[in-house]
């Protein structure tokens, strides 16, 4: 832990909008409380952004729009590698923050300090790396340049379940292109942003690069926003029909957008995988933030001669875990974010049980203090049950089995959405084929944990367009600029 005491830490952490370089209280002089979801006790409350004061952060990135396109990508680059290290610094404030704010355990919260610091080195690397091309043109009369250039200022939303990594992610390639942008991070986890945004301040990133609004109404702040014709990039992670909403306000402005929106992962064990491994995979790929990921495995779909030994192995593992609040030792269950997220797991393996599957171990709301659902394990799952449709979001992992191949791939992409997939097995020809048959924008083969800076992160049908990290994730913050020029030697 931190050496640093919470009350300490939330005394370090902005409780205000940041607009044009400056903390300020806002327009309406109202406040947002920010609760621990362990306790219900409130940790801070935040600035009530109006509409108002979202279009005054757009006017701020608007205004430094053209200097900080003509920045030199070093320059760029630079700053973002020193807020890599100031994060590496304060990794411990960080991920006690997160805890405090999210929920989840430390040990989880610091892995995501690794991991969302990760976005602002590699994009720190891919500053200096935006080139172009050149070329003589078939017919060989004239030559063409092809260059990218920003794509301008770009408004930002980001969930509540990864506050770091989320808003790494996209102020990390945004600064790295050379685009302004207005952030605007989830009312239920705002601080570590805030935070994050101080840390910009601190290392030099100009006035009204980026910016800052939290609300309690994100759609009174963000209609204005997206509808003013100077933005020129939408980039959300939520909901899809969240999303789906935003997209059609975008489509009035035709807006370049980025949409990570909602998931139904399959998780595929083949009869020849290692179970150990599987399910090894399988806590990580089900258990990582409590459940609560867009990338968790929500259905477990096992050939049917493993599917015994699978579910017994997963449930022992299951019961050792220990639940509590995240900053408590060996805790490796936290809260889920708010009693909403409790009801839905609860209601869908009640439902999922009225239809004849099978509770091995949890299945039970904890009494008391905070938002606290017992990780659980179902099998028995019945076609038709809700929990095969329904994104979880919780510790709820649900077993489904398989007898063949072609049953196994119908069965996993049997879902309007397609982010993240896993497989296990030692077949490497299968492998192959699942990587194409798979409806996904990502798989994880013989692995639970797929997300990494250097690699695009994204699906497809319903869970999105666009890619996030990797050297896709920087082209999001660009236009292609094509130019002809006459052949110099004609």
């Amino acid at each position: 832990m931190a050496n640093i005491s919470e009350a300490e830490l939330l005394a370090k952490v902005p409780t205000g909008l940041y607009i044009n370089g400056k903390w300020e209280a806002g327009s309406t002089g109202k406040t947002i409380p920010v609760s621990d979801p362990a306790t219900g006790a409130v940790l801070a409350n935040i600035a009530d952004a109006s509409p108002e004061d979202g279009i005054r952060a757009l006017d701020a990135a608007v205004a430094v729009k053209d200097a900080w396109a003509a920045t030199p990508p070093r320059v760029r680059g630079e700053l973002l590698r020193k807020a890599f290290e100031r994060v590496q610094e304060l990794k411990d404030e960080f991920a006690l923050l997160m805890t405090l704010e999210m929920g989840k355990p430390l040990a989880e919260a610091m892995g995501e300090v690794m991991y969302g610091s990760e976005f602002l080195r590699w994009f720190s690397e891919e500053a200096v790396r935006i080139t172009g091309r050149y070329g003589i043109n078939p017919e060989g009369s004239g030559r063409a340049i092809v260059s990218y250039l920003p794509v301008g200022p770009c408004y930002l939303v980001t969930p509540w379940n990864f506050p770091l990594a989320m808003a790494t992610r996209k102020i990390g390639p945004a600064i790295a292109a050379g685009c302004t942008v207005v952030i605007k991070p989830a009312t239920l986890t705002p601080l570590t942003t805030l935070y994050f945004v101080k840390i910009l301040e601190e290392v030099g990133v100009p006035a009204g690069v980026v910016n800052v609004v939290t609300s309690s109404s994100a759609s009174a702040l963000s209609s204005p926003i997206i509808a003013d014709p100077r933005l020129r990039k939408l980039s959300f992670t939520g909901s899809t029909s969240v999303g789906i909403a935003l997209m059609k306000q975008a489509a009035d402005n035709v807006l370049r957008t980025s949409m990570e929106l909602g998931g139904n992962a399959p998780f595929v064990v083949f009869e020849d995988a290692d179970l150990d491994k599987a399910v090894e995979g399988a806590m990580a790929a089900k258990f990582r933030n409590i459940g609560q990921a867009c990338t968790g495995a929500n259905r477990f779909i096992v050939h049917s001669s493993v599917a015994e030994a699978f579910t017994a192995k997963v449930t022992e593992k299951v019961k050792a875990m220990k639940i509590g609040r995240g900053t408590e030792d060996g805790v490796t269950i936290g809260p889920l974010i708010d009693d909403r997220a409790v009801a839905k797991c609860d209601e869908l393996v009640t439902e999922a049980v009225s239809r004849g599957a099978v509770v091995t171990t949890g299945g039970k709301v904890l009494d008391g203090a905070g938002s606290f659902y017992e990780p659980t394990v179902v099998t028995n799952v019945q076609p038709g049950s809700d929990i095969l449709t329904d994104e979880i979001f919780g510790p709820v992992l649900s077993i489904i089995t398989f007898t063949d191949e072609d049953e196994a791939i119908r069965l996993a992409n049997d879902t309007e959405y397609g982010l993240a997939s896993y497989v296990f097995t030692k077949d490497l020809a299968r492998g192959q084929r699942l990587i194409e048959r798979l409806e996904a924008g990502m798989m994880g083969l013989n692995v639970g944990v797929m997300s990494n800076a250097s690699a695009p992160f994204g699906g497809i049908k319903m869970s999105g367009l666009g890619r996030e990290g990797g050297f896709e994730g920087i082209h999001e913050y660009l236009s292609t600029k094509y130019t002809m020029t006459p052949n110099p030697f004609a």
